[in-house]
């Protein structure tokens, strides 16, 4: 499954460049994976500072 990033982000950008495949980018609030190209690999989980990457 892939991952989603919860409201929890503070927007650091931590995971943005730990991501392999390139699928995250800002939204309109806060990061946001782009589920078709996520392969869930939870690099972005590992990074992030408050957690808010999740497993969908």
């Amino acid at each position: 499954m892939a991952y989603v990033i919860s409201d929890d982000c503070i927007s650091c950008g931590a995971c943005e460049s730990e991501c392999p495949v390139g699928a995250i980018s800002m939204g309109d609030d806060h990061y946001q994976i782009n589920a078709d190209e996520c392969i869930s690999c939870g690099a972005c989980a590992g990074v992030c500072p408050v957690g808010a990457p999740k497993e969908a």
